[in-house]
């Protein structure tokens, strides 16, 4: 029997979350172009961005753009998938959780667009429904700033 690790630290922990939200704002470029900001890593996985001109799809409705839709919530659930990696090597420096993510790309992708988008901001979550160790499935979904679900998704993801 191989003896276990111990947990991450409480200060590698927040390295971990640090360099997670550092991920997902800035080194996913395409992330920082839509404006994702992390509001939340648990216990579920959200982001927020802004309504600004460049994510208007509808130019004379104002409505935000399909594609914005789509590509908030695969971020989401690829990002969600990341932390339950973390989760399920708890023992992991911050740099080797870091490491594991390089493996993980979106497999398949379904959104459904279920009302207009329209609001000040918008809110993505996304929750992990299955963790293999070669591919993870999510769901996620996107909400108004009055709490309207505009859209929902479900993906599958290569995460070895």
């Amino acid at each position: 029997m191989t003896p276990s690790l111990p947990p991450r630290t409480p200060d590698e922990q927040a390295r971990l979350d640090a360099e997670l939200t550092d991920l997902v704002e800035h080194k996913i470029r395409f992330n920082e172009v839509l404006g994702l900001k992390v509001q939340a890593l648990r216990p579920r996985f959200l982001v927020r961005f802004d309504m600004r001109p460049e994510l208007i799809g509808h130019f004379h409705y104002g409505r935000l753009h399909g594609g914005v839709i789509s590509a908030a919530l695969d971020a989401m659930g690829g990002c969600a998938l990341m932390l339950a990696v973390a989760e399920r090597h708890p023992s992991d420096s911050a740099e080797q959780v870091m490491h594991r993510f390089l493996k993980v790309g979106t497999i398949d992708l379904r959104v459904d667009f279920l009302r207009q988008g329209m609001g000040q901001h918008f809110i993505a979550s996304a929750e992990v429904t299955r963790l293999g160790g070669r591919v993870g499935s999510t769901q996620m979904q996107l909400v108004s700033d009055d709490g309207t679900l505009i859209a929902t998704a479900a993906a599958a993801y290569i995460v070895s």
